[in-house]
């Protein structure tokens, strides 16, 4: 039975993608932080789809473990999907260089570190699917998110590198796109219904793209335009606006 390997198993989507991945047919090796949450979606899983699945300690923010982490899985996973992420505290982070490090390093360094390796092992046995979850915010930089959206512009870019790396080895890496989605990271900021996604609705739109193989998904369409847009705008017009 295939194996998928959910990096930030914790949040509202690594467990819609559980949830979805599991019903295919798919083992599951959670990975998070806090590893004690992680245990009722571990039940869940054996009960409703049973299918066996492992829990792991897994820390972002420390690179130096993930070595050890990796090499302590029980198999190797078919499938890898990065889903952690921090979008942190903007206006904190303007003037605090521990929240602003805390910004980069979760979502760039931290991503890079863990899929480095996974990436290797992928090479080592000739196959392989890599997913990252990147943001819209990535696209161009804007006031209101500037630390988080810089850091998801340079994993975008890794994560086309590492595609351009891979093709020729054979190894998928699709870059996803969500846009907003309904999470608890989210759940105190005011979002537009029409370009907001449920993690359910993530799960199904990631599902799909791995078994099309696809690079690049929006997981809401209508993202690829308006950032088609926003990227258009001239600076010298970009810059006065406030966003």
């Amino acid at each position: 039975m295939p194996t998928v390997l959910i990096l930030g198993a914790s949040s509202d989507m690594a467990v819609a993608l559980a949830q979805k991945m599991g019903s295919s047919g798919y083992n599951i090796q959670l990975a998070a932080r806090n590893v004690t949450r992680l245990r009722p979606l571990q039940t869940d899983l054996s009960i409703r789809y049973n299918i066996v699945s492992t829990l792991h300690e897994f820390d972002a923010e420390k690179p130096e473990g993930h070595p050890a982490f990796f090499s302590s899985l029980p198999s190797l996973p078919d499938i890898t999907i990065c889903v952690f992420g921090y979008l942190g505290d903007q206006k904190l982070a303007e003037s605090d260089w521990k929240e602003c490090e805390r910004i980069i390093r979760v979502n760039y360094t931290g991503a890079v570190s863990i899929l480095n390796i996974v990436a290797n092992a992928c090479v080592a046995q000739g196959k392989g699917t890599i997913v990252g979850i990147s943001s819209v915010a990535g696209e161009r930089g804007r006031q209101s998110n500037y630390f988080y959206g810089s850091a998801k512009a340079g994993f975008t870019a890794y994560l086309s590198g590492l595609r351009n790396r891979l093709f020729h080895e054979k190894i998928h890496v699709l870059t996803v796109q969500p846009g907003f989605v309904y999470t608890r990271m989210t759940e105190n900021i005011p979002l537009p219904g029409l370009l907001t996604a449920t993690p359910v609705y993530v799960a199904d739109a990631i599902y799909k793209a791995i078994g099309k193989k696809k690079n690049i998904i929006y997981v809401k369409w209508l993202w690829r335009w308006i950032m088609l847009i926003i990227k258009s705008i001239p600076e010298f017009l970009f810059k006065k606006l406030k966003l």
